[in-house]
């Protein structure tokens, strides 16, 4: 008797459960309903993430806005965040199972992420949901790791210095040279520094280190991802003391200095206390909105630029493995990358679009800014070598441990032959769990 009470209690404390869970639930962007295209009764939730700027985030609500108006029984909610603040929040989301439906996804955690079984294979959608006619196969491959497709390929972008030319010829410089070198780099910036002006605000320590070692026929990551690119320890030493040197003499700001920006509009180019800004040609036109002044784009240094420079896939949107709602998480990534008219609010920022139909219709509307971009990396395109491919698991923190050892180093607190010791050392520990 006790024993059939206990299970009829069992039982009406499960329906009471789920009459008060009610329906759906906001906060993981789940739907009762299983249907795509909001074509049933039930409302579709979908979560979508990305880190961006002021002006991304703008635009992107206004896509987000176009889409639920063509799809009326789809709903999304925007989660957006600056770059450090993004990737804390994603992660105690990944461990939950609980990412958005839809996540930018960047290259330095695209690998983990993936083979994390936390991204879902959009190979299924490409050619259904994803109209993939107007792109060229090595395009959408840059989202591939092994055989599944986890990001499809939101743009390509090519690094490079964006800066104020009036504020170099006030330094008593007239242009930079095409072919120019590091050496004429630390004389500029010697130059800017006798003006009372940064030369630029100091370089992404993984980005232009690695930049550096392809000048030289190395990378950052050895090809299996089990350990670093590079044997010879000088390659490091030679980067970062140049790098820490321009901070010690003041021609790049401190680190004390940087943590005290708030924001875009805070940038030392933005206040016209810097002649440049090292960044991604998606970045310029972010950049040149809020300085509200031209600004221009030039390569990178050499020697051998075409051996360092990559097109690299800017960004990717991905599929989370938890949602339940795959199929219209990609039809939204379909909207997002074919739509003549989201593309005309995104205009490039996320990277110059991988679609010919798409490019051709932006031609027209451009801005002389996206123009720059556009040809920045069409100029790329015949002056730069092979990509890498996806960052390696365990990238996420090697980048920290360059970030912090790079800080360490620009705050004189480490001499740069001990933190080269160091990140060989701690860097190949993380990478070597690859194996």
């Amino acid at each position: 008797m006790k024993k059939w009470l206990f299970w009829l209690l069992a039982v009406v404390m499960v329906f009471s459960l789920a009459a008060c869970s009610g329906g759906s639930n906001t906060s993981s962007g789940e739907s009762t309903s299983d249907s795509g295209g909001g074509s049933g009764d039930e409302e579709i939730k979908l979560r979508i993430a990305w880190w961006g700027s002021e002006p991304r985030h703008d635009y992107t609500l206004k896509i987000i806005e176009m889409y639920e108006k063509e799809n009326p029984g789809v709903k999304i909610q925007a989660e957006y965040a600056s770059w450090d603040d993004y990737w804390k929040k994603l992660a105690p989301q990944a461990s939950a199972q609980q990412l958005p439906d839809i996540i930018q996804m960047d290259l330095s955690y695209f690998s983990q992420y993936a083979e994390n079984g936390q991204l879902a294979d959009l190979t299924p959608y490409v050619g259904n949901q994803i109209d993939t006619t107007n792109y060229t196969e090595n395009y959408i491959n840059g989202g591939k790791i092994g055989d599944k497709l986890y990001g499809f390929n939101l743009g390509v972008n090519v690094v490079g210095l964006h800066y104020d030319e009036a504020l170099l010829k006030k330094i008593g410089v007239d242009s930079l040279a095409e072919d120019w070198t590091w050496d004429d780099y630390m004389e500029i910036a010697a130059k800017a520094k006798d003006a009372g002006l940064f030369m630029d605000t100091g370089m992404k320590a993984d980005v232009f280190f690695n930049y550096y070692l392809r000048t030289q026929g190395k990378s950052l990551y050895s090809k299996d991802g089990t350990a670093l690119g590079y044997e010879d320890d000088q390659m490091f030493i030679d980067f970062f003391n140049m790098t820490s040197q321009l901070v010690k003499d003041g021609a790049v700001p401190t680190p004390d200095y940087l943590a005290q920006l708030k924001g875009l509009e805070d940038d030392p180019v933005v206040k016209e206390e810097a002649i440049g800004i090292w960044q991604w040609s998606n970045q310029f036109v972010g950049i040149q909105q809020v300085a509200n002044r031209p600004l221009k784009i030039h390569n990178m240094p050499g020697p051998n630029t075409s051996d360092g420079l990559y097109l690299k896939p800017s960004m990717f949107w991905s599929v989370a493995e938890n949602s339940k709602q795959k199929e219209e998480a990609a039809k939204f990534i379909d909207f997002f990358v074919n739509n003549v008219e989201a593309n005309k609010l995104n205009l490039g920022d996320r990277g110059i679009p991988g679609s010919s139909v798409i490019k051709e219709e932006l031609k027209p509307v451009l801005t002389p800014e996206q123009v720059q971009v556009f040809d920045s990396v069409e100029w790329a395109e015949q002056n730069s070598s092979e990509f890498d491919g996806p960052d390696p698991i365990g990238a996420g923190q090697v980048i920290e441990l360059l970030d912090s050892l790079s800080e360490q180093m620009n705050y004189g607190q480490m001499k740069v032959e001990d933190a080269a010791k160091q990140f060989r050392q701690q860097a190949e520990s993380i990478l070597s769990q690859n194996k």
